[in-house]
C-alpha cells in the first residue's frame, strides 16, 4: 500500500481489498456511505438538476465498483472516484446538450487533476472544501434556522446522522427526513437563484 495515502485513504484501500477479495457487500456499502453525499452535491453543482445528480451519483459508484480492480493506491480512492464521476457527468451533459455543453463557472475539467503528489490535503477534501465554499455557504444562509443548522452540522462540521441526532435530541429517522427536506430546499433555492453561485 502506498505510504502517500492519508489515514482516510488507507481506510478506503482496506475496504477496496475486502470488496475485491471477498466480494464483501459491507465494504462496498461503507465506501458508498463515505462519499455519497459529497459526490451528490458535486453532481448537483455540475448539472443543476436533482434527478440527474441522483442518477449520476449512482452511475459513478456503479462504474467505479465495476472497475475497482483497476484502482491503484498511487492516488486516493476519492480522487479516482471523483474523476470517474466528473468525466461521466461531462459526457452526460454534452450528450444532453447535443455537444453545446461548456464548463463555464461550473467544475473545471482540470480541477480533478488536483496536485495529488504535492498537496498535503486529501484531494477530495480540497475539492469538496472549495465546492462547499462556493456553492453552499451563500445558499445555506437562505434556509430557515433549523434547516440551516442541520446542513451546517452535516456538511460543514461533518457530523454523522447519529451525532446530529444526539446533539439535537431528535430521533435518527427525523434527522434523516429533515436533512432530505433541507437538501430539497437547497436545490430549489439553487434552481430559482438568478445569480451564478
Amino acid at each position: 500500500m502506498s505510504q502517500k495515502l492519508t489515514e482516510k485513504g488507507q481506510r478506503d484501500y482496506k475496504l477496496i481489498k475486502l470488496a475485491l477479495g471477498n466480494g464483501d457487500q459491507h465494504a462496498y456499502a461503507e465506501l458508498m456511505h463515505h462519499y455519497r453525499d459529497s459526490l451528490y452535491f458535486t453532481m448537483l453543482k455540475m448539472t443543476g438538476d436533482q434527478h440527474d445528480a441522483d442518477d449520476l451519483t449512482i452511475e459513478a459508484f456503479g462504474k467505479a465498483f465495476k472497475n475497482l480492480n483497476q484502482y491503484t493506491s498511487e492516488y486516493a480512492f476519492s480522487t479516482w472516484l471523483f474523476k470517474i464521476a466528473t468525466n461521466n457527468c461531462i459526457d452526460f451533459m454534452r450528450k444532453k446538450n447535443k455537444g453545446n455543453f461548456t464548463i463555464n463557472n461550473q467544475v473545471n475539467e482540470d480541477d480533478m487533476s488536483v496536485q495529488v503528489k504535492t498537496s498535503s490535503l486529501d484531494p477530495e477534501e480540497q475539492f469538496i472544501k472549495e465546492q462547499k465554499i462556493h456553492l453552499m455557504r451563500e445558499v445555506v444562509q437562505r434556509l430557515k434556522p433549523h434547516y440551516k443548522k442541520l446542513i451546517e452540522m452535516r456538511y460543514f462540521k461533518e457530523y454523522s446522522y447519529e451525532e446530529i441526532s444526539k446533539e439535537l435530541d431528535l430521533p435518527l429517522g427525523t434527522v434523516k427526513a429533515q436533512l432530505f427536506r433541507s437538501r430539497e430546499f437547497l436545490f430549489n433555492i439553487l434552481k430559482n437563484s438568478k445569480e451564478k453561485i
